[in-house]
């Protein structure tokens, strides 16, 4: 069970850190909460990454991790730098990584590379094909979008926190017309989840929900 006050104030809960399969220095992680907590984020926050990393637990104690300290540390970082519109979040927040690792856990065997690629594919979504990529990485990116299956309340709290991000910095009817598409082509797709884990479970419940996103009027 998540801790809302703590994810509410920018802190990520101690028992989701308890899920990590390595130890993290208390300035690392005040350094990465830290870059969580700007710009204020409706969505992109310690909140989201809580939840992935609750996705990242489920996955441990089921297919498992073949690279386990590189993807939670991706699972950290895939949004730590996050300007709603701008095209280099992802590249931004992998330096970020790097940077993190090379200052915190040199020495460790921690492959950055490795971590800093997941990250830069979470730029792809949505245009990833499953033959693209191996087993891991695909379980990696579902894990990010595995809220596009969650409840519909969980959704449409994630489709309003989307909108304010972006609200401000882009116009609100270019906006509405590209999420659509973004939407629309997700539910297009012969696999909205790459990996056979998430397919299964969050399949039904994505479609049902981006149907209703669809043609709701905003």
């Amino acid at each position: 069970m998540s801790d809302p006050v703590s994810e509410s104030q920018g802190r990520l809960p101690d028992t989701a850190l308890a899920s990590l399969p390595l130890s993290l220095p208390a300035e690392q992680r005040a350094a990465f909460e830290a870059a969580y907590a700007t710009p204020t984020r409706a969505y992109h926050n310690i909140g989201h990454v809580a939840e992935v990393l609750r996705h990242y637990a489920d996955v441990a104690a089921g297919p498992g991790w073949r690279q386990p300290r590189e993807v939670a540390l991706a699972v950290l970082y895939h949004d730590a730098i996050y300007d709603a519109g701008r095209r280099d979040n992802e590249a931004r927040s992998a330096l970020l990584a790097r940077d993190h690792i090379a200052r915190w856990l040199a020495g460790e065997g921690i492959d950055a590379d490795r971590v800093a690629e997941l990250i830069e594919l979470t730029a792809r979504h949505g245009a990833i094909a499953r033959d693209d990529v191996d087993e891991e990485t695909r379980l990696f990116l579902d894990g990010d979008m595995a809220i596009l299956g969650a409840e519909p309340s969980a959704f449409d709290a994630y489709d309003r926190g989307i909108a304010a991000e972006y609200r401000g910095h882009v116009p609100g009817p270019l906006f509405r017309l590209n999420r659509r598409r973004f939407l629309k082509a997700l539910l297009k797709r012969e696999r909205i989840f790459l990996s056979d884990h998430y397919h299964q479970r969050f399949d039904a419940a994505a479609r049902n929900n981006l149907r209703r996103a669809i043609t709701t009027k905003r």
